[in-house]
């Protein structure tokens, strides 16, 4: 029993106590539990952490720059370990700036060889150069965080750094033979001995020079031409002789092409002797100055010449390709073609074209017997065909520095541009030609054309000289079937024609106004035909050929005249009631006057206009056609409105009150007519302003000559034999001829009868006074 109660008051003690204990974190104060602060103790975390506080707790963390080693680490089980930004890619340096890892954090600093920018939070490059970092004779290149030393030329750089000069004389190749070589601090000095050049160039190998090409004592050759030789022979001796100023290239090249130009202005060269002479002048002068001047490009214009001129100066040959273009052509090689088997230190290539020289005389049409031959086999197939030769380009002078261009191993490129714009056709070829001194005469041997279109050929050429596009012309051969057409055709409009003459002419029952005009329009219609059946294709003779030309110009331009005057006599007899004639000196003054004005003044203005190579008719240089198709157009428009005018006032006249039907239909029908005439003249010319072209094709041909050949037989049908007076004439004719004995008899009733009956008469025709 009494243990049962110590038990019972044990348990009661027991409780008792645990009631008056505290959680873990807390603490009795004053018999109340309060919150340990645990951070309260220095250090209580560890290094680089911090530690935090919470009711009845705390946590660690750590400082920034810092990890923990472990998850919820403690004082007891863990520490913060710094963090490396630089390896891990952390940090904001960037361009020239390096990354410096410090315990907690980290540092950006400049690379070496750059600062801090004054303009940015940056680094930008230190230029070592602007302080003296290198020695003499050497050159300071500054790099993106660094600089080099670099020694001058003719200085070598020695192991310690320093530039020492390079005794250039010590090799006996470096100036070559015939020479005396003086060395200097980063330099040297080749002085060429007497017969002996470098062209100026004090550090280029010495040649053997000659001028005895250079002799100018032609005897028929212009002054101007001796005068550019005397002056090239002159300049030449200088470069000879190391004791003889000379003049710059720059300046020599001025003054040649000015004696170029003043000759090229004369227009003197009138032979193949004289031309030959000159290119060669040309090209010595070109190989004279080339080597003198100074800039890589030079180019030069004069009024007649354009050049432009290559230099390249350096210790090993130049590779690669060189390009040099002109107004008119260009010009493209290697600078291997240009040096040749031996290189002195220099090379040059030069270009010049002539703007006149293509225009100098017949010496420049002329083509070499075997290329004429050859061009002929390749065009004709084995066909003989007479060409005639042409430039279409102008005249270019290639040279370069190598001397032995006769035959090169790689062919050089020409591109020309075409004077006349014009393609190649079954008539028409081009030729890559230059010039033979030989000869004195264009060659195609060594030059093959490329490529070619209308504007521009190509020529690919084995060697090099003076060169130019050739237009071989080659007659088309007319068939048999166009001959016969043309020959026909015109006979019968000129029998037509010379049938309207007689009726117009003899025939009293429609004389008058009309009649006048018809006749001299079939006069120049006539005459027209026959020169142009006769005389068209007769070329050989130039001044017959000219004659035939403005023969042409004038009855044809006669023949629109007198059509314009129909066409004004139309208006009159619709417009006006009386006083419907013409005066006949009025006609002639605008059917033959104006026309001849016409002519003369185009024989003043452009007397070579007559006459071409293929036909003898108007020239198509300077537009000289337009003399003949301006006056035809301008007819043809006043015509056309005349026309459309008085149809307009005859559909107001059948629509009146009281019409004399019987005139407005005669009016009508002249009307019609005329209009019809027009149409048939003025369509042919509208084929043969292209036919005449030089171009034409052979279908414009046929409808060229077809026309021609009907308006005779057109005027005779409209104006004779659709004419019930002049039928009836055609009647009494044949009849008179037929009968010959009732010829008086009836003569005689017929002028009684006209005679009593004038009215009658006029009122049938319906053409009095008209």
């Amino acid at each position: 029993m009494e243990l049962k109660w110590a038990l019972l008051l044990l348990g009661l003690f027991l409780e008792h106590s645990e009631s008056r204990r505290c959680n873990f974190g807390f603490e009795k104060i004053n018999n109340t539990c309060v919150d340990t602060d645990e951070c309260a103790t220095p250090g209580y975390c560890g290094d680089h952490a911090q530690c935090f506080n919470t009711n009845g707790s705390y946590y660690c963390t750590c400082d920034e720059g810092f990890r923990p080693t472990t998850l919820n680490f403690s004082a007891t089980t863990g520490q913060c370990q710094d963090i490396n930004e630089c390896f891990e890619k952390k940090h904001e340096c960037f361009g020239n700036m390096e990354c410096k890892n410090t315990i907690g954090s980290y540092n950006c600093t400049c690379r070496n060889g750059y600062r801090p920018s004054r303009t940015d939070s940056g680094c930008e490059d230190v230029d070592e150069c602007l302080s003296s970092v290198c020695g003499a004779h050497s050159s300071c290149i500054n790099t993106p965080g660094s600089f080099s030393c670099i020694c001058s030329s003719g200085f070598l750089q020695h192991e310690n750094g320093t530039c020492a000069d390079i005794n250039e004389c010590s090799d006996p190749d470096v100036c070559g033979t015939n020479v005396d070589c003086y060395n200097h601090p980063g330099s040297y000095i080749c002085t060429c001995h007497k017969g002996y050049s470098n062209y100026g160039n004090n550090q280029s190998k010495c040649i053997e020079m000659s001028c005895d090409h250079l002799e100018s004592d032609l005897k028929n050759a212009p002054v101007k031409l001796k005068h550019l030789l005397a002056l090239l022979k002159n300049s030449c001796e200088s470069l000879r002789d190391p004791n003889r100023g000379h003049q710059k290239g720059e300046e020599l090249l001025e003054n040649v092409f000015t004696s170029t130009d003043e000759l090229l202005s004369e227009g003197n060269i009138g032979d193949g002797e004289a031309l030959s002479h000159f290119l060669d002048a040309v090209e010595n002068s070109m190989r004279l100055i080339g080597p003198q001047l100074k800039e890589p490009l030079t180019r030069i214009e004069t009024h007649n010449t354009f050049a432009e001129v290559a230099v390249m100066r350096s210790q090993a040959p130049p590779i690669g390709r060189v390009t040099l273009s002109t107004d008119s052509a260009l010009f493209n090689t290697s600078w291997e073609t240009v040096v040749g088997n031996s290189y002195p230190g220099f090379a040059f290539a030069a270009l010049v074209s002539y703007k006149e020289l293509n225009s100098s005389g017949d010496l420049l049409q002329k083509m070499s017997r075997t290329s004429q031959q050859q061009e002929s086999t390749e065009k004709t197939k084995d066909k003989e065909r007479n060409a005639t030769y042409q430039l279409n380009s102008k005249v270019v002078t290639a040279v370069v520095s190598n001397a032995d261009t006769k035959n090169l191993s790689e062919s050089v490129m020409l591109v020309f541009t075409h004077v006349e714009e014009r393609a190649e056709s079954e008539d028409m070829a081009y030729s890559c030609v230059y010039w033979d001194e030989a000869e004195r005469a264009w060659s195609g041997q060594g030059c093959e054309k490329a490529w070619s279109n209308s504007t521009h050929t190509a020529c690919s050429c084995s060697h090099l000289s003076s060169f130019a596009v050739l237009m071989a012309l080659y007659p088309v051969q007319d068939t048999f079937e166009l001959v016969l057409i043309t020959r026909l055709g015109l006979a019968l409009s000129l029998v037509c024609l010379f049938l309207c003459i007689l009726t117009f002419k003899f025939c009293r029952s429609i004389r008058g106004t009309r009649t006048s005009i018809h006749l001299h329009l079939s006069i120049c219609l006539f005459i027209a035909d026959l020169v142009f059946l006769c005389g068209i294709s007769s070329t050989q003779n130039k001044v017959g050929c000219a004659i035939v030309a403005a023969l042409l110009h004038f009855f044809f331009l006669s023949a629109f005249s007198w059509m314009l005057l129909e066409g004004v006599q139309l208006y009159r007899m619709v417009v006006l009631v009386f006083h419907t004639t013409l005066k006949h000196l009025y006609m002639y003054l605008v059917g033959y006057g104006v026309p001849l004005v016409i002519i003369i003044i185009s024989a003043i203005a452009f007397p070579k206009g007559y006459g071409t190579d293929r036909h003898c008719w108007l020239s198509l240089d300077g537009n000289f056609i337009w003399s003949f198709f301006a006056p035809v157009c301008i007819i043809i428009v006043l015509n056309s409105f005349v026309f459309i005018i008085t149809v307009w006032k005859l559909a107001e006249k059948f629509s009146s009150l009281n019409p004399d039907l019987s005139k407005l239909r005669n009016i009508r029908g002249f009307t019609v007519t005329a209009v019809a005439q027009l149409c048939v003249l003025g369509g042919m010319w509208v084929f043969g302003c292209f036919l005449f072209q030089e171009k034409g094709t052979r279908v414009l041909l046929y409808l060229f000559t077809i026309l021609n050949s009907l308006q005779g037989a057109l005027i005779f049908i409209m104006h004779c034999l659709l004419s019930k007076a002049v039928r009836d004439e055609y009647c009494k004719l044949i009849t008179r001829i037929c009968s010959p004995k009732g010829m008086y008899s009836e003569f005689s009733t017929n002028q009684s009868s006209n005679s009593q009956q004038p009215l009658r008469s006029n009122q049938t025709s319906g053409e009095s006074k008209i």
